[in-house]
């Protein structure tokens, strides 16, 4: 069986504690509920993740180096 999570093309995908969710909240001025949603079974998921988790996706950007992303966890 192939780990997707591995692949090349597939995003970093990290699970961010509390107190970074908290400051990220605060610098964007957004509840965690207005965050993009991210189902907890998508095969790019930390192990480990569970609903309610926010998830720090940072991808390659050709105009900026990096991009990053934040989503919130669903069932």
């Amino acid at each position: 069986m192939v780990d997707v999570s591995q692949h090349e093309l597939v995003p970093e995908h990290t699970l961010i504690d509390e107190e970074e969710v908290e400051s990220m909240l605060n610098q964007y001025d957004v509840e965690r509920a207005d965050l993009p949603k991210i189902k907890r079974r998508d095969p790019a998921m930390p192990e480990g993740a569970e609903a309610g988790d926010v998830v720090k996706i940072v991808r390659d950007s050709r105009t900026t180096d990096r991009a990053v992303s934040y989503r919130l966890v669903i069932e």
